[in-house]
C-alpha cells in the first residue's frame, strides 16, 4: 500500500469521517504521495549542486512506477520541478482525497456509506471494514511516540505527516500522555540512522513544505472568513 493510503485509514475517525479538513487533507495525502515517490527514488527535494535550487522540488527518475495515482503525481512535479515544494503539494492535492478512499473502496478496507442530515444534506463515511481489522502503523505510531521506540521510515513519514496535520492526538488517542507531549514527542521523530540521507532529507522536506502549506491554506480561510 501507498503511504498515502495509510495515512488516509489513520485519520479516518472511528465512524469513517475524516478528521482534517478537505484542504487539509488534500495536502496532507499530497505530502504522503510526495514520501512514496521519494522513497521511490523519483522525486525529492534538491541538494545544493545540483541542477535545480537548493531545497526545491527534483526529479531524479521519470520512468513511470505502473501506478496511476503516482505516475500523475511524478508528471505534475516534473512539469513544477525547481519550484518549491509548498508551492507544488497543492496541484498534486486536487482530487487526491476522492482517488485515495476510490482505492481503499476497491481494495475492501473500506466501505462507501451515504446518508442524509435532516433529510436533505447529503453525507459521506468511510468506516473500516472487517478485512481491514486493525491498522498496524497506529500500534507502530503508539509504540514509537510512547515507548520511544526507533521508527521506520514508514513511520516516521507518517507521523510527520500527521503531526503537520496536528492529528497526531486525535490519531493516537488515550495512551496516558497530554496532547503536549504526544505532539512535542512527534516533532523529535527522525528516520532510522539506517534510512538513505535522500530519504531522510525527503521526509524532513516534506514535513516542513506540508506544514507551510497547511498554514497558508489556514491563513487563507480565515482571511475570507473574515
Amino acid at each position: 500500500m501507498l503511504i498515502a493510503e495509510d495515512l488516509m485509514l489513520l485519520l479516518l475517525d472511528p465512524a469513517g469521517r475524516p478528521r482534517p479538513d478537505s484542504t487539509k487533507l488534500g495536502l496532507g495525502l499530497a505530502g504522503a504521495v510526495m514520501l512514496d515517490l521519494a522513497l521511490l527514488e523519483r522525486v525529492g527535494v534538491a541538494d545544493a549542486g545540483e541542477r535545480v535550487k537548493a531545497g526545491r522540488v527534483i526529479v531524479f527518475d521519470a520512468t513511470p512506477t505502473g501506478d496511476p495515482l503516482l505516475d500523475e503525481a511524478m508528471r505534475i512535479f516534473g512539469e513544477r520541478e525547481g519550484r518549491k515544494p509548498q508551492d507544488v503539494l497543492p496541484k498534486v492535492a486536487k482530487g487526491l482525497k476522492g482517488a485515495v478512499l476510490d482505492r481503499l473502496v476497491t481494495a475492501g478496507l473500506v466501505q462507501h456509506v451515504e446518508g442524509r442530515t435532516l433529510g436533505i444534506f447529503p453525507t459521506h463515511s468511510w468506516p473500516a471494514t472487517h478485512a481491514h481489522g486493525a491498522n498496524p502503523f497506529l500500534e507502530g505510531i503508539r509504540s514509537v511516540l510512547v515507548h520511544g521506540r526507533t521508527p521506520t521510515d514508514r513511520e516516521a513519514s507518517l507521523i510527520c505527516l500527521l503531526q503537520a496535520l496536528d492529528c497526531v492526538p486525535a490519531v493516537v488517542g488515550d495512551v496516558g500522555l497530554p496532547k503536549r507531549e504526544l505532539r512535542r514527542r512527534a516533532k523529535a521523530v527522525r528516520p532510522d540512522d539506517t534510512a538513505g540521507v535522500a530519504v531522510r532529507k525527503a521526509i524532513e522536506a516534506v514535513q516542513a513544505a506540508s506544514m507551510a502549506a497547511i498554514t497558508a491554506a489556514t491563513a487563507a480561510g480565515a482571511a475570507s472568513s473574515g
